[in-house]
């Protein structure tokens, strides 16, 4: 006789009382995706330094446009609030203080995938277009290419452009977004 196994999907609401309750803490480095609660990779040098290059060029080049929100949660769906490297936001007087972003919030997400491309691409990227976020990119530091990633349909993104270093990314979301790809990789 076999017994079919009955998984629980916690909600954001349950994700948010299991770290008020100290179930979870900000040293446990996990986010909610589907409903699971799964475990992200650590972060690496090449990693830390991509994200920080990034954090620093965004704000330089879109001042007061946006929020530019560094390894912090946006809330894709009730059951659905990943962590990415860097989130451009729509500016809000209240910074995000009440409430964490929402899917209709973010301009721009940013994957920085030294070691969790594919997974990025598998898992991620399908519901970040299913969220309607605009704009992805999944910088591979490891192999030193952008691919940046637009127009969500459904759960996947109609146009992927690749860049390689020597390259200038543009954003059609954040026109103040150009960057040459080898600020990145420096």
């Amino acid at each position: 006789m076999s017994t079919d196994i009955v998984r629980h999907a916690f909600s954001v609401h349950d994700y948010a009382r299991m770290r008020e309750s100290g179930i979870l803490t900000e040293d446990d480095r996990v986010e909610l995706i589907d409903g699971e609660v799964r475990t992200m990779s650590p972060i690496g040098p090449l990693h830390a330094a991509i994200v920080r290059r990034l954090v620093k060029r965004l704000i330089d080049l879109v001042g007061d446009q946006a929020i530019v929100s560094p390894q912090n949660p946006i809330q894709l769906n009730d059951y659905t609030e990943p962590q990415p490297d860097v989130a451009v936001l729509r500016p809000r007087a209240d910074n995000y203080q009440r409430a964490h972003p929402v899917a209709a919030d973010v301009l721009l997400i940013i994957e920085v995938s030294d070691t969790t491309a594919q997974y990025d691409r598998i898992e991620k990227l399908p519901r970040y277009a299913a969220a309607g976020i605009p704009e992805t990119w999944i910088v591979d530091g490891e192999q030193r290419i952008v691919e940046q990633c637009t127009h969500p349909v459904h759960d996947q993104y109609a146009r992927i452009q690749k860049y390689f270093p020597g390259d200038v990314i543009t954003s059609p979301v954040v026109p103040a977004i150009a960057l040459n790809a080898d600020d990145l990789f420096a």
